[in-house]
């Protein structure tokens, strides 16, 4: 079965195919397409495309909704954006300014009635009605970092916070109004898994609100038998339809602790320190110390490098889970044979006699000439290579320079140790009125 990721990027370039079939439009001429996304768009697409993958399938520029945009003739614009009053306006003011002759509506969660309506009469006032061939629903509301890994959103991520549901002053109507952002999420997800999920909550929470509201979401689109969403996946997948998936929704006060413990993993260290955001973090260019205190002295900013940390890093899929010892070493190991491989190489070009050795090498041509080819091939392997281990190297620096800074390890070990109940060394309002012992929101974390 395919995973949630890959179903998600099948939907995104069918969508940016101008919702063809793949195989059809792989077959097909490359078209010259525009993508015009918003900060929701971009943020779902960019952990599954990189910006090669999209010149691949002919889309020559994409920008953001609200920039400032000139008329290009004769090339589709496929839109990708959320169906809100600022969103539709815009639309709207491209059709007034006639900016292009074809536009491909595609809204991340459904548009309503009302708000398609006016988007219908503003496209009647600018006489364009004829240039858009397409309005879809995507229902791709939900951002997939990993294969089976999602968020439900990025931007302005503190509306669906624990905070926000839980303090004292949230109004009925923001609550509602958080609930209904979660379902239709939630709802998003099954939908591109093309499956109806048996869920499960606990009462009396705000677990079982979204739980209920998810189920009575399903159960209409269900019985709606022209509009059913997971009728096509059903008949698809034949014998196999009768298997669900189990959705467990949770409350997060049934574990306060895990979301405050200090880690000690790469991928969770990067998270907590580097503010790891869609598989992407920034890290200094030269994150050494006395680089830093360099930078301190001068007043000059750092020179800033973003890092993509996804499936395609074959380091990062291996050792994002691994303790943060076990990854300095590992990344040591790699840079061993790196040099392995580079002092392979200057070995074949003496042999050879590309270092000027030409008559003694001559005999010995026809030996190592697979031998050079070999290495000549495996060479943009080598040097990606070493483009990972530069980049990790960089990471972990800086991590550790944090774990320096904070004393990280101190307060892993400590939590670890009241964790399992065992005698610590020195008594924890000791280690809390210590003014050299970590940050202030390290001992609140600890506490």
């Amino acid at each position: 079965m395919a995973s949630l990721k890959d179903r998600q990027i099948n939907a995104i370039k069918q969508m940016l195919n101008l919702n063809q079939p793949i195989s059809k439009a792989i077959s097909a001429e490359p078209v010259w397409k525009l993508l015009i996304y918003d900060r929701a768009g971009q943020d779902i697409i960019s952990p599954l495309i990189s910006i090669r993958e999209l010149r691949e399938m002919g889309i020559t520029l994409h920008i953001q909704l609200h920039s400032d945009r000139d008329s290009i003739p004769d090339v589709p614009a496929i839109y990708f954006c959320a169906a809100t009053e600022e969103n539709l306006g815009r639309i709207a003011q491209d059709f007034q300014n006639g900016l292009y002759d074809v536009y491909h509506l595609n809204f991340i969660a459904p548009i309503s009635r009302q708000k398609l309506e006016d988007l219908a009469a503003a496209a009647l006032q600018a006489g364009c009605v004829a240039n858009i061939h397409k309005v879809y629903d995507q229902y791709l509301n939900f951002i997939t970092l990993e294969d089976d890994m999602f968020v439900l959103k990025h931007q302005n991520s503190d509306a669906l916070s624990y905070y926000a549901i839980n303090r004292a002053n949230t109004q009925d109507a923001e609550m509602e109004n958080i609930m209904d952002s979660i379902v239709d999420s939630l709802f998003a997800v099954f939908v591109t898994l093309g499956t109806v999920p048996i869920v499960r909550c606990p009462k009396n929470s705000a677990a079982e609100m979204v739980a209920r509201k998810l189920e009575k979401k399903l159960r209409e689109n269900l019985w709606d038998a022209r509009n059913n969403l997971f009728h096509m996946d059903a008949t698809q997948t034949g014998a196999f339809s009768f298997q669900r998936p189990l959705l467990v929704l949770l409350d997060r006060s049934i574990d306060m602790a895990t979301p405050l413990h200090h880690t000690w993993t790469y991928q969770a260290l990067a998270h907590d320190v580097l503010e790891l955001a869609l598989n992407r973090v920034v890290v200094e260019e030269d994150p050494s110390a006395d680089q830093q205190a360099q930078y301190g002295a001068t007043g000059a900013k750092p020179k800033m490098k973003a890092c993509d940390l996804d499936s395609r890093d074959r380091f990062w899929c291996t050792h994002k889970g691994s303790p943060f010892p076990t990854v300095a070493e590992a990344i040591q190991e790699e840079l061993e044979q790196y040099r392995s491989s580079e002092e392979e190489i200057k070995k074949l070009k003496t042999t050879m006699g590309i270092d000027g050795e030409s008559d003694v090498a001559f005999s010995m041509v026809n030996d190592n000439t697979a031998k050079l080819t070999s290495a000549v091939n495996s060479l943009p392997q080598l040097l990606e290579k070493k483009r990972l281990i530069d980049m990790h190297t960089k990471i972990a620096t800086s991590i550790l320079n944090y774990i320096k800074a904070r004393r990280l390890d101190s307060f892993f070990e400590l939590e670890e140790k009241i964790m399992s109940k065992q005698a610590l060394d020195r008594a924890l309002i000791e280690l809390l009125k210590d003014p050299e012992f970590g940050l202030p929101e390290d001992k609140m974390r600890l506490f």
